[in-house]
């Protein structure tokens, strides 16, 4: 088979289509030939030498993806050959075929096409395990998301306002917190223009945000607890801008409040599989109904990838990037 392969960390350049090995699925593991993954900025910190995959991964970046089950190894059930299907991986997805264990494999949902499915599995287990899961989120609450335009952002949204709660987003340009309110935010803060602290006390009668889902990390951690409503939660999934920062534990103890991190590609497989198991019970059946749906911004042949990783870091895309396999 053909996969995107990092001789050397780098540029966008350093990423090569390359002919490889096939990957043969093990215990409790299907092959899956590969329509569409999507591009996830852990890809791009992976390329750059930042981020290997845990043991045992695939070498390859691409933490999610879409296609149709080619074979199904020992102890598996519940899935045939020919089933499409899209997975939550922890590397690999970027190729032709990539070896996934079956628990973190999903149905394509009622009313989308193989490759938007692509577009689904990183976002939906990111956001409810962090958004619903652990922090909690509740009807009649405030979410808070930083970067709203994004992957992430746009899923967060939906999900949110789906359960009955008030969003607010960040994000850098009119046209981004547009398509934003388009998909229902209720609190628009350009971050370049105004104080998202401020914004989100003056919307919510001073009260504060009861969940914030951050990816900035560092740079906003003061400001991240700051605008925490009493008995607030802050959920940290990136370090986009930076990895050390100042806490003033005094304003956190003060608000009773509690700060949770996690990412998900090193996370054991038990708790993957109890993850995608949680979003096909209850994000699924909304994706299938009509009231979420994937953001794509666009679709480029998976050996360009180079191009996509350029969109990423240039940030004017919405949504998802896809790589798709001809």
């Amino acid at each position: 088979m053909h996969a995107i392969t990092i001789p050397e960390p780098g540029g966008p350049e350093a990423l090569v289509w390359d002919e490889v090995p096939d990957p043969v699925p093990g215990e409790g593991e299907v092959l899956i030939e590969v329509a569409a993954s999507a591009v996830n900025r852990a890809d791009l910190l992976q390329r750059q030498g930042f981020y290997d995959p845990p043991p045992g991964a695939s070498p390859y970046p691409g933490l999610e993806c879409s296609g149709r089950v080619a074979e199904i190894g020992p102890g598996v059930a519940g899935w045939n050959v020919g089933d499409e299907v899209c997975a939550l991986l922890s590397g690999g997805g970027y190729a032709e075929k990539v070896v996934v264990p079956a628990g973190q494999l999903l149905p394509v949902p009622s009313g989308l096409d193989l490759r938007q499915a692509a577009a689904l599995p990183e976002v939906t287990c990111t956001v409810w395990s962090n958004v619903f899961m652990i922090a909690h989120l509740r009807p009649g609450e405030t979410l808070l998301v930083h970067g709203g335009s994004s992957g992430i952002g746009t899923m967060a949204i939906q999900l949110a306002k789906a359960v009955g709660a008030k969003v607010a987003v960040t994000a850098g340009t009119k046209e981004k917190l547009e398509q934003c309110a388009a998909l229902g935010a209720d609190v628009l803060i350009n971050y370049r223009e105004q104080d998202f602290v401020e914004e989100v006390r003056a919307a919510t009668d001073g009260r504060g945000a009861d969940v914030v889902l951050d990816n900035m990390g560092a740079k906003y951690l003061d400001r991240n607890v700051r605008v925490l409503a009493v008995n607030g939660r802050l959920a940290i999934i990136g370090m986009q801008g930076g990895i050390k920062g100042e806490l003033n534990i005094g304003a956190l103890l003060a608000k009773r409040a509690a700060i949770s991190a996690a990412s998900l590609r090193a996370r054991p497989r038990e708790e993957k599989t109890a993850i995608v198991a949680a979003v096909r019970e209850h994000v699924w059946p909304l994706i299938a109904g009509g009231h979420v749906r994937p953001v794509v911004d666009r679709e480029i042949p998976m050996a360009d990838a180079a191009t996509a990783h350029r969109v990423l870091e240039e940030s004017g895309h919405v949504g998802k990037v896809l790589l798709v396999v001809p």
